[in-house]
């Protein structure tokens, strides 16, 4: 076989066949990877929902509703054990992460006090900012059996009684903005 001649007509050609043929090829993965994707973010919101609020015998997601704060609605996951509700896991969110939006499930208890907290989405900077993992220090720790009407979530530094996370004072900030948006939309909403 002949070598093809290198013109316009040619050249368009080729970058057509290979732009459609990639095109195809990233829509089929995607396809095949967005059940799967799906089905491992509701596994991380349900193993979340599980560590924040006490053992529950219904299942929170099926009776979830939307809770108002100033930055949206703010999904609530009622928790209960035998008809009686033992503590809600809240979604909340914070914009002033130093990498942008930290989200976080908040557990509270019927009466409004932290339960637990546990860390779903951030961006913050590897070794600093996601220290607020449970799995890489004990920042959260701080804020379980707490009662936000009492105890200041603001960092020591803003006046209130958290201990932020050395070198990562934004996001810790973040994290006590979370929080404190979810204890308030519940209180509001109760």
């Amino acid at each position: 076989m002949g070598k093809t001649q290198s013109t316009f007509k040619n050249m368009v050609l080729t970058l057509l066949t290979v732009t459609f043929v990639s095109s195809t090829a990233l829509g089929f993965v995607y396809k095949i990877t967005l059940e799967p994707i799906a089905h491992a973010a509701m596994q991380k919101k349900i193993r979340a929902i599980k560590e924040v609020v006490p053992e529950f015998s219904n299942n929170p997601i099926d009776e979830s509703y939307l809770l108002e704060s100033e930055v949206g609605e703010l999904n609530c996951f009622p928790a209960k054990k035998e008809g009686k509700l033992v503590g809600v896991a809240i979604q909340s969110i914070s914009k002033q992460g130093f990498g942008g939006e930290v989200k976080i499930m908040v557990g509270l208890q019927p009466d409004g006090r932290i339960y637990d907290t546990a860390v779903l989405a951030h961006k913050e900077t590897p070794g600093l900012g996601d220290k607020m993992e449970r799995s890489k220090s004990g920042f959260t720790e701080q804020f379980k059996k707490k009662d936000p009407s009492e105890f200041e979530l603001k960092v020591k530094k803003d006046g209130g009684d958290v201990d932020a996370i050395t070198a990562a004072t934004i996001s810790s900030r973040a994290f006590c903005d979370a929080v404190q948006r979810a204890y308030q939309a519940y209180i509001k909403n109760q």
